[in-house]
């Protein structure tokens, strides 16, 4: 214990979905304390399933705020009776679930600024908040008000242009309006909303902390452009909202020191420093240190593409982000649902439950596939919006189904060719010095990450995700403290663990793709107006 009580160190926390978790990680960038607090098992009184309240409409998904506030309460008094020492702690930093909102009732600042570190936060906080159960990302149940956003500033296209996406259920503006909407009370008594993370590093503050540029991009309120929130689409949410949100700060800005009712409870030294706490996406951007150029592919139940982008071309699928690392760029997010359960299916289809009789398909098949496309989207797809199974041959014709061999390459280099076509259109371009990141369960598959590594044009790296959002927020802890000096990030976390190479591409890929990508964007665009009529 004496050990540990020695090393300076960052915090970085994740008030995620089901969970808070944090790290602690010392000047050599070494995860050396980790804990969780998991709301179903430990947080029983609040009866979340998997962290949620479902309403009865099945669209409306909310979380209790005090369930967030009992369980950071827990975790330390968990960490303080393990002898942690918080003495050491030189900055903090965090993630939340992004999109997710909190409403701080009238007063509550007062009491924030005078909590008696006698008493856990919660006791002190009760009545805090003006809606108790807090809408999250999960809830769906908004889209007359998206509507109503997009129809404020002239349409989808521009409300992406603007904000860097088309108006989402789950994006924070239109939960606010619902709420005004349909609780005008709630919302005239409220004082401050709040992000998730801002909500989190409001507590360590003990006064209210701005939103970052980051993840408050995800709210279709803040031009990323300029870096300002959108008086258009504040005024087609609700009134006086902007004094509600406060001023937006670059994510890596230090938003004050910590409150003294943890210096007085807990032991923090005086001089620890609160840097602005982001979403979940962002800090995982971060923990997985990508740099200009590079691209993080989970390959899970659904896939999402993270990308570092310059200069980003919002359109009307995927999210673009400021970039939580470096206020001068963009992240972009590209989530597709038909991921590890399609690429299941066709294993059980066409290699008979096995995954090395599926790699040895991979294996044996050659790249282009003999110029067979397909098409797996067994569930609706969100990029792009198709449902179904088409395959088409090399002469671009409609066929019922491929020998197997032909059947698993054309899923594994389709899904691919889909997550790039879909890339570079928001402005993504392979960079001599890309890298491409892969975790989840399939990049445990070299042969799947090789059609990877080919249609990418890029090699493909494979890292310890594990905490990937807690572990970013302690390397944005130490980045916040260093912003000063205007050290980059890439600087900051040199001393991390490197990423592993796992393939290169194949001489002569990029002839072969480059042919592939314009028949697949065609092709694709095809299906697209057989099921909906032309694109807009």
């Amino acid at each position: 214990m004496a050990e540990r009580a020695a090393r300076r160190c960052c915090l970085g926390w994740d008030f995620s979905t089901q969970q808070v978790k944090v790290v602690a990680v010392d000047a050599e960038l070494s995860v050396f304390y980790e804990d969780s607090v998991h709301f179903d098992r430990d947080l029983v009184e609040f009866g979340t399933q998997g962290g949620v309240h479902v309403h009865k409409d099945g669209l409306t998904v909310t979380s209790p705020v005090l369930m967030w506030v009992q369980a950071l309460d827990i975790i330390l008094e968990k960490m303080k009776a393990s002898g942690f020492d918080f003495s050491q702690v030189l900055a903090l930093s965090g993630a939340g679930q992004q999109h997710g909102s909190v409403y701080w009732k009238t007063g509550a600042a007062q009491v924030l600024t005078r909590l008696s570190p006698d008493l856990p936060l919660r006791e002190q906080l009760q009545a805090c908040f003006s809606i108790s159960d807090c809408p999250v990302w999960m809830d769906s149940s908004t889209s007359a008000q998206c509507r109503q956003l997009e129809a404020a500033v002239g349409g989808a296209r521009a409300l992406s242009r603007l904000t860097g996406s088309r108006a989402y259920e789950r994006f924070t503006g239109n939960q606010i309006a619902k709420i005004y909407q349909q609780n005008p009370e709630a919302y005239s008594h409220t004082e401050r909303i709040s992000l998730v993370s801002s909500f989190a590093a409001s507590l360590f503050l003990g006064s209210y902390s701005p939103v970052d540029y980051s993840d408050g991009s995800g709210m279709n309120l803040l031009q990323i452009q300029d870096k300002v929130w959108s008086q258009a689409c504040l005024g087609a949410c609700a009134p006086r909202l902007e004094e509600k949100l406060g001023r937006p700060v670059p994510s890596c800005s230090v938003v004050g020191a910590i409150s003294s009712y943890f210096v007085q409870r807990y032991g923090f030294s005086p001089g620890c420093k609160v840097v602005a706490f982001t979403g979940d996406n962002p800090a995982s951007l971060a923990g997985m240190r990508l740099e200009e150029g590079d691209i993080a592919v989970s390959l899970g139940t659904s896939d999402t593409l993270f990308l570092w982008l310059q200069e980003p071309t919002p359109a009307l699928e995927g999210h673009i982000f400021c970039n939580p690392v470096d206020p001068q760029h963009y992240m972009a997010l590209l989530c597709f649902k038909n991921g590890s359960l399609m690429r299941e299916k066709i294993r059980d289809e066409s290699a008979s439950g096995s995954w090395s009789e599926f790699s040895k398909a991979l294996q044996s098949t050659e790249m282009g596939n003999g110029g067979n496309l397909g098409f797996y989207f067994d569930v609706m797809e969100i990029t792009p919006e198709i449902i179904g199974r088409h395959r088409f041959s090399a002469e671009n014709h409609e066929v019922s189904a491929f020998p197997r061999d032909v059947e698993i390459r054309a899923l594994i280099e389709g899904q691919f060719l889909a997550k790039k076509i879909h890339a570079e259109a928001l402005g993504y371009r392979v960079m001599p010095k890309t890298k491409i990141l892969a975790t989840g369960g399939a990049s445990h598959n070299r042969d799947i990450l090789q059609v990877l590594a080919d249609v990418f044009g890029a090699p493909v790296y494979v890292i310890d995700t594990t905490n990937s959002a807690c572990v970013g927020s302690a390397y944005r802890a130490f980045h916040g403290l260093a912003a000063g000096t205007d050290v980059p990030f890439a600087e900051i976390v040199k001393l991390a663990p490197n990423p592993r190479l796992v393939a290169t591409p194949t001489p002569g890929a990029s002839q072969v793709y480059e042919a592939l990508l314009q028949r697949y964007a065609m092709l694709e665009q095809r299906i697209l107006s057989q099921t909906r009529g032309p694109p807009e």
